[in-house]
């Protein structure tokens, strides 16, 4: 079957869009986000065949109708401005619209391995995973996630792959809960990091501050899934492990603009910020002040 599936590269040629942003060399794992261009005016009418992500699609402009065949009945939406449209992965589909209408799409393509991984790490049975189509719904939680991955990839992935990471993850069990046919989430509550498993995991981000650190990155150093080592991290400090990386990246560039004379751009960039700007921006967040001011 896999041999029949269309890629999301294929699914954006199909679709005759062209991307005017794409996450592709950003290297964002088992996610891909675009913002295509505003299609013709022109009507259409055509039969996509199954895609090998699950593919999620939120307007960006007009209201536009909208016609999608399922079950061999056809249902017509008017889809607004932030409506999503839901595709999961292996499922073919067929789109009609009317003449005249212009839309603005943002693409996101999640692979299936990348559902496994939080539903295993959620303790959900796998086989149990059964992602449902979606057609025009207004999900106020999901278009928020989408937003800030859109606002992520307009700025070059300035916040690091932890973030996005971090939005995927959110992204995927909004997915699991809502688009599902899973009668009941299972998750374990007598579960938690160790107190060394914690501490292997502090030192390793106070040692790499500097990087660009990653789930995956962070997981390995106590030998479970990424997933998983969100989930009880969060579990074990109150904050997830996005969250607190930035913390400890403002309380060093702190320390540093009190006790060193290096400059403001280079204390950004030793303690893991992407620039000058990125840290004030955190930096007065967290503090109130800048650190202009600070020093």
């Amino acid at each position: 079957m896999a041999g029949n599936l269309v890629s999301p590269l294929e699914l954006g040629q199909r679709l005759n869009k062209l991307p005017v942003l794409s996450s592709r060399q950003l290297g964002w794992n088992g996610i891909l986000v675009e913002q295509c261009q505003c299609s013709s005016t022109s009507s259409f009418e055509m039969e996509l065949p199954a895609i090998s992500s699950h593919w999620l699609n939120l307007s960006l402009g007009r209201p536009a109708p909208l016609i999608q065949k399922r079950d061999d009945r056809l249902h017509e939406s008017i889809v607004q401005k932030g409506d999503s449209i839901f595709v999961p992965a292996g499922q073919p589909s067929y789109w009609r619209r009317h003449e005249g209408n212009i839309c603005c799409p943002l693409h996101i393509c999640l692979k299936p391995e990348l559902i496994e991984q939080v539903a295993e790490a959620s303790e959900i049975d796998t086989g149990r995973i059964n992602l449902v189509n979606c057609f025009g719904k207004q999900d106020l939680q999901l278009h928020h996630v989408a937003m800030l991955l859109l606002a992520e990839l307009q700025l070059g992935g300035i916040m690091g792959r932890l973030y996005v990471e971090s939005l995927t993850q959110v992204l995927v069990i909004h997915l699991l809960r809502h688009y599902s046919e899973i009668a009941q989430v299972i998750t374990s509550e007598n579960r938690s990091l160790t107190r060394t498993q914690l501490q292997q995991a502090i030192d390793y981000i106070h040692t790499h501050l500097n990087r660009d650190l990653s789930l995956a990155e962070l997981a390995s150093v106590i030998n479970i899934s990424p997933t998983y080592f969100a989930s009880l991290f969060k579990q074990a400090t109150g904050i997830s492990p996005y969250q607190y990386v930035i913390r400890q990246r403002v309380e060093r560039a702190r320390v540093m603009l009190t006790k060193t004379n290096l400059a403001i751009a280079d204390i950004a960039l030793q303690v893991g910020f992407s620039s000058q700007s990125h840290l004030t921006q955190h930096f007065k967040r967290f503090t109130g002040m800048t650190p202009k001011q600070v020093r």
